[in-house]
């Protein structure tokens, strides 16, 4: 095989190892280690983490790309597919290969709408019938239709009791740990993780001879649709922030502790920025980008290299319209900041502006960073759902939340109604989005001095 780092892989990657060497700082700083360990005092905080660990963990290994080595003959070079995979798609490659001719609902062994079929007559002769065709994969293992209930039933008992025996490993492994930090939720975590092993264990013992979320309009299977999903809105509520951070921390400090022409310079900017629509703004921007990629194709070779540029220009247009209310929060508390006492006695020794922008503004407005963006995240994930669906968002050819209730949403007036597709896209965007949502109101409740100066006022 030969790897092929996507510009989105790269960054994803290197996001992961700043984040990695953020907690190697955290654990060395106690100022920095004590409100980290109030989030994990959170029982819902550490259940939504659990989650979160799991989406996380399908994304990276979905951003490892390269592609397949062909056969080659004796004496010639390498060659190489065309077709950029990933190491997920490899790991998922049953799911990805079963492909059936068009929809199938869950479970099912037979295509969703009636084709016109050939069959043997009782006089031998050839005649035209309407019937509902026999999948390709979906149930072929059954030589009898009629067993699919108890097979799926028996499959389903094999998923649970294996999903069982790992709870029970988990389980002897936790208990060893909970007696060194006894007041994390440990029963929580025991229980989220133990729903999750419930629902992964008979779905990966299904999956193999079902489509068990169904099949789209060209017989994709849509489980595998929506794992691919997590991914992708992984990369817009985390890449965004690359954009953010810079203009969000940088803009929103200067304007709040040099005040005056910069306040004023700095306020029009962004107050200008805020009076554009921000769906104008983005279409405009995407389809720019379309444009460049159009007029000059060398620089993506391969349809997924192209998608991923357009994914990367969608991340960057994102933070480029979604700093200003972070900026709005530093630029209140910079202002806040610089009339205490001790930004006051750093000024009468001649501590230059910079230091103390560095070394005394910056890390006492770190709280607001972070909470802000773990609670910007989920709001991220809906938007990638809503420019895809109006057509501004990511590639097509890229699967998507979005993209998948794009397509979904013309199938929702037909008779019979085709209610999976949609269904999925909602159930893995909506647990995606409210484990952020618990884990950043968790982060919230530790990192921000209100809250907690609060409970202990009430105590």
């Amino acid at each position: 095989m030969k790897p092929v780092p996507l510009l989105t892989d790269i960054l994803v990657w290197l996001l992961a190892a700043v984040v990695a060497a953020y907690f190697v700082h955290v654990r060395r700083q106690p100022h920095l280690r004590a409100p980290w360990r109030r989030v994990t005092y959170s029982a819902s905080g550490m259940s939504a983490l659990v989650v979160l660990v799991v989406f996380v963990a399908i994304g990276l290994i979905d951003s490892l790309h390269y592609r397949r080595a062909l056969e080659r003959a004796p004496g010639k070079e390498a060659a190489y597919s065309t077709e950029v995979t990933s190491v997920f798609d490899a790991i998922a490659a049953p799911l990805r290969e079963h492909r059936e001719k068009t929809y199938s609902a869950p479970f099912a062994t037979r295509a969703f709408a009636r084709e016109t079929l050939e069959t043997t007559g009782p006089d031998g002769r050839l005649r035209q019938v309407r019937e509902y065709p026999r999948l390709v994969f979906g149930g072929t293992h059954l030589e009898d239709e009629g067993d699919r209930g108890r097979d799926i039933l028996l499959r389903g008992l094999k998923g649970v009791a294996l999903a069982a025996l790992v709870w029970v490993g988990l389980a002897a492994a936790v208990r060893r740990i909970s007696k060194r930090r006894p007041e994390v939720p440990w029963r929580a975590i025991l229980i989220t993780a133990g729903v999750l092993l419930a629902l992964a264990g008979p779905a990966l013992a299904l999956c193999s001879g079902y489509h068990i979320l169904g099949t789209d309009k060209v017989g994709r299977d849509v489980f595998y649709m929506a794992l691919k999903s997590i991914r992708t809105g992984l990369v817009i509520g985390t890449l965004t922030t690359l954009v953010v951070l810079p203009f969000a921390v940088a803009l929103g400090i200067m304007a709040g502790y040099f005040r005056g022409l910069t306040d004023d310079l700095i306020q029009y900017i962004y107050t200008t920025l805020n009076s554009i629509p921000a769906v104008l703004l983005i279409a405009a921007f995407v389809l720019m980008g379309q444009v460049l990629m159009d007029l000059h194709p060398d620089l993506t070779p391969t349809l997924a290299q192209r998608a991923d540029l357009r994914l990367l220009i969608l991340c960057a247009v994102l933070g480029f319209t979604g700093w200003i209310g972070l900026a709005r929060l530093l630029r209140g508390e910079a202002l806040k900041l610089r009339e205490l006492e001790y930004i006051q006695a750093a000024h009468a020794f001649g501590v230059t502006h910079t230091r103390i922008i560095v070394r005394h503004i910056l890390p006492n407005v770190m709280h607001i960073v972070l909470i802000s963006l773990v609670m910007d995240f989920s709001g991220l994930v809906l938007a990638e759902a809503v420019l895809s669906y109006v057509g501004v968002g990511v590639d097509p050819s890229m699967v998507s939340f979005g993209n998948m209730i794009n397509a979904a949403r013309l199938e929702l007036s037909r008779e019979p109604v085709v209610w999976w597709t949609i269904a999925a896209a909602f159930v893995f965007m909506f647990v995606l989005v409210l484990s952020a949502n618990l884990f950043a109101d968790a982060v919230r409740d530790a990192f921000d001095p209100r809250v907690r100066l609060g409970g202990l006022a009430r105590a």
